[in-house]
């Protein structure tokens, strides 16, 4: 089974190798990497370049597709490499992530071997840039769709679907500045109940920040855009209801 892995850049060249690496890294035989840069100017693009010409220390082959030119944003260049991929199964590996251990798309394949099954999701970590200690443990052991309107979803850096799903139910929308996963993960989860299993698996070590928790303004605009996604799709929530999950991300943290 090919799994293609999309990763968006933008003058990422400080993070990019990482993400690249743990890639190549993978144990699984047939990974196709799509690297979706939006014309970046600090050397992203010539990091690309090199990486992709390089072959995997082991007899497997991974194929790479990837384009440099401006994009409408983050979620238009995932639209991209939705678009470009031709794996059966399609996840986003962001450009400052990486995958936690050599073995997970081969965990990834072995559950998309029930051809029933449409997506998957596991579990992430949050981890300190110098250090590499977990700050942060974000699982989906008890995520139910019911929990869309609390403000909670599954983890998006380890969700997996099929690429019929996504031609079949759409890509991300555009017009979401910030909060276009929710929206897909709704509309895919809740909407259309397509069949998921959870993976008690931790897939992915993230660096923490990120777009949605910049300032109060960035998290007030997530918020802002949640509350659409869910109306959009039928669920009923309000900013003060999305407030509360605030109190509960405090147990998340663990002493570092």
């Amino acid at each position: 089974m090919k799994i293609s892995v999309i990763t968006v850049t933008y003058n990422s060249a400080k993070t990019l190798r990482r993400t690249l690496e743990s890639v190549k890294a993978q144990d699984h035989p047939d990974i196709e990497h799509i690297i979706v840069d939006g014309a970046s100017t600090d050397g992203t693009v010539d990091l690309i370049k090199k990486s992709c010409a390089l072959t995997r220390s082991d007899d497997s082959q991974t194929s790479y597709r990837w384009i440099s030119e401006p994009d409408k944003g983050m979620y238009d260049a995932i639209n991209k490499g939705i678009e470009m991929a031709t794996g059966e199964v399609i996840g986003i590996l962001n450009s400052d992530d990486c995958y936690s251990e050599e073995t997970i798309l081969s965990q990834v394949a072995d559950a998309f071997s029930d051809d029933e099954l449409e997506a998957i999701y596991g579990d992430i970590r949050f981890v300190q840039k110098h250090k590499g200690k977990t700050q942060r443990y974000y699982s989906a052991k008890h995520f139910h769709p019911g929990k869309f309107t609390w403000g909670y979803m599954p983890p998006h850096p380890s969700f997996y679907a099929r690429k019929a799903t996504y031609e079949k139910l759409g890509g991300y929308q555009t017009d979401y500045t910030i909060a276009a996963d929710y929206e897909l993960l709704i509309r895919f989860l809740f909407t259309n109940r397509i069949k998921t299993r959870y993976l008690p698996l931790l897939m992915v070590d993230m660096l923490p920040g990120g777009l949605s928790n910049q300032s109060w303004k960035s998290r007030w605009l997530l918020n802002k855009e949640i509350v659409r996604a869910c109306h959009e799709n039928g669920i009923q929530t309000n900013m003060l209801k999305l407030s509360l999950k605030y109190f509960k991300k405090v147990f998340e943290y663990v002493n570092r």
